[in-house]
């Protein structure tokens, strides 16, 4: 079991410490909403992830072309749809500061829409950690389940240090945090771009 806990740990830090859309948009949410209130978000991918691993795991030896391209676009649409919601933020910079944010079932609903509809965690399940999962559960399920456990542990508390880190970064200054804010929409603008054309190809 040891075994299969290490490599979920060791994959859970690589899956969180990616650059892409979902972290992004967790930055942006840090910057805006503060940390408390985006915190939640982290769990996300729990929310999200349980349908991705049985779909990749009934379809373990590729996701289909159509499908994968389908999901590009779907995601790019709705990068740029978050993207355009962390600009209006960034507009009214001054406004938003004032503002309290609605409930945190929202940020973990609108963190595990933009996971399901990003290709990248089915590729992952597909082609690197399902085998893993497959291989371990095929041995005895204690390695399966020692395996999931250390993957999201690590893959969540990551995604939580990130948060906590721009949510401190926030407290920097008005300044410093609208410029983190700009740099988190030109991110999540291009993440969107690039999705659709992807979708596109």
């Amino acid at each position: 079991m040891w075994i299969y806990l290490i490599q979920g740990i060791g994959y859970g830090l690589a899956a969180a410490s990616q650059p892409g859309p979902f972290q992004t948009y967790l930055i942006s949410q840090s910057l805006t909403r503060g940390w408390k209130r985006t915190l939640p978000a982290a769990f996300a991918p729990l929310v999200s992830d349980g349908p991705i691993i049985l779909i990749c795991l009934l379809v373990l030896s590729q996701v289909p072309e159509w499908l994968e391209r389908a999901l590009h676009i779907a995601g790019g649409l709705f990068i740029l749809y978050l993207a355009y919601g962390s600009f209006k933020s960034w507009r009214n910079f001054d406004l938003q500061t004032t503002q309290i944010d609605s409930a945190a079932e929202q940020s973990i609903l609108r963190a595990a829409m933009m996971n399901a509809l990003n290709p990248n965690p089915y590729i992952f399940w597909t082609l690197v950690t399902g085998p893993i999962l497959l291989a371990g559960w095929r041995e005895t399920p204690v390695n399966g389940i020692g395996f999931l456990a250390g993957f999201y542990a690590t893959m969540i508390a990551s995604l939580a240090a990130i948060i906590l880190v721009f949510g401190i970064a926030a407290r920097l200054g008005p300044k410093v945090n609208q410029i983190l804010l700009g740099v988190s929409v030109i991110a999540l603008v291009c993440f969107g771009l690039y999705q659709l054309w992807l979708g596109m190809l």
